[in-house]
């Protein structure tokens, strides 16, 4: 009989833990398996995705600002960004002892980022600084290729069990957020598939600015065997309004879609039901896609202000489209979809009007140049720093002026060549 492996037996046990718990159980685990681990802790990403938060820590029990890391300029940032094992010194000990290293490791769940794992080691090694292969001085002993294997496959696991484990306590909630979160943001956020998602076809990362204060802006995104379907939403209005708006109408997406409703009935029956409750007093602007996975097909309903944009080779390329009756404005709107094709390294960016519509003080055409300029400077980012990257260019040449309207980013990487898939 096999003996289990390192990551089945800390698999084991955060399957049996209970929800609140897995920091602890996971530290305790590591501990156990690897002998020349010290302390391990898990560190989780804020909503802004630039800070991480210690997981052992509860804001209920005071202040904990001083133990963020910065995912800017730091080992474990690097770990988070890159999606890469990252080796640094830890920092000396008071009165000498063994030279201390400390590995992160990323914890994703199918693509998401939700955090690192930091592991305090023994060993003299000088460390790789780096690394998205194997890290060199690891642990000691003819293993070190294998403990790094295992713990970035425990930082797979923890992140799935995570994933599990989220909404049956509101621990992780209270730990990752930074302020006080409006109530509309509350609902926007609960409306979310994730922050990331990712196959052996595509990667997928959306972001919500501001994120602790949006209102009417969201997006959802699903995948199925043979296809990829995509929506960013934005509700007419601000706060509550907007919120429930819009959750109105992702719900009624789903609602279509899960009822398989193909792409021009899912947004037709999502416009009646906003139009049944509001009258065509209120309304959303939709931007809804489905992608064939084994051809790289794309069928869109433009209805609203979403803009997409695709990144071929050094090109950026605004994708043209006819422009639809935003769903709940009319009564019994029909909607046809167009159509286009993606090819391997294609990279399509969605973006909503917050971003793309000039500030004060600009000209009507520094919005788009704007967009445009962001996005290609974010050409050769891995697609979950995509939409960080674009938000944060478009802010920085607003003089870090508040957005005139809430803000999504979508960054969509193709990578199938278009032989086909055999299922998922």
């Amino acid at each position: 009989m096999i003996s289990p492996g390192r990551p089945e037996l800390v698999e084991r046990a955060l399957r049996a833990a209970p929800s609140h718990a897995l920091p602890e159980v996971l530290a305790a685990r590591i501990r156990d398996l690897f002998p020349a681990a010290g302390r391990a802790r898990l560190l989780l990403a804020d909503y802004h995705l630039r800070v991480l938060f210690p997981a052992d820590l509860d804001p209920l029990d005071g202040d904990r600002e001083p133990e963020a890391v910065k995912v800017h300029g730091t080992a474990a940032g690097r770990a988070f960004a890159s999606l890469g094992s990252v080796l640094a010194p830890a920092r000396a000990a008071a009165g000498g002892g063994e030279p201390r290293q400390v590995l992160y490791v990323p914890v994703t769940a199918r693509g998401e980022r939700l955090g690192v794992l930091s592991v305090e080691l023994t060993g003299s090694a000088s460390p790789s600084g780096s690394a998205s292969g194997p890290v060199s001085g690891l642990l000691s002993g003819g293993g070190r290729e294998a403990d790094q294997a295992d713990l970035a496959e425990i930082g797979e696991i923890t992140g799935e069990a995570l994933k599990l484990a989220w909404n049956l306590t509101d621990r992780y909630e209270r730990i990752r957020r930074r302020r006080r979160m409006s109530l509309a943001a509350e609902l926007q956020w609960q409306l979310l598939p994730g922050q990331g998602c990712a196959g052996p076809e595509f990667s997928l990362a959306g972001h919500l600015e501001p994120a602790y204060s949006i209102g009417g802006d969201g997006f959802d995104w699903t995948t199925e065997r043979d296809h990829l379907t995509l929506s960013v939403i934005n509700g007419s209005g601000t706060g509550i309004r907007a919120a429930l708006l819009t959750s109105l109408t992702i719900g009624a997406l789903r609602n279509a879609r899960r009822s398989g409703a193909d792409l021009a009935e899912q947004v037709s029956l999502a416009g009646d039901t906003v139009y049944g409750r509001y009258g065509g007093k209120e309304f959303t602007e939709a931007l809804v896609m489905r992608v064939e996975l084994g051809t790289g097909l794309v069928s869109v309903i433009d209805a609203g202000s979403p803009r997409i944009l695709r990144i071929r080779g050094s090109q950026v390329t605004p994708i043209e489209l006819e422009h639809q009756m935003p769903p709940g404005m009319f009564a019994d709107t029909e909607y046809r979809p167009q159509h286009f094709h993606l090819e391997p390294g294609d990279r399509l960016v969605i973006i909503s009007a917050g971003l793309s519509t000039p500030s004060e003080g600009q000209d009507s055409d520094g919005g788009p140049f704007q967009v445009e300029k962001a996005i290609r400077r974010a050409r050769l980012l891995p697609t979950p720093e995509v939409p960080l990257s674009i938000i944060g260019a478009l802010l920085d040449h607003r003089h870090d002026q508040d957005l005139t309207d809430d803000a999504v980013v979508v960054c969509l990487d193709w990578k199938n060549n278009g032989t086909g898939t055999t299922g998922r």
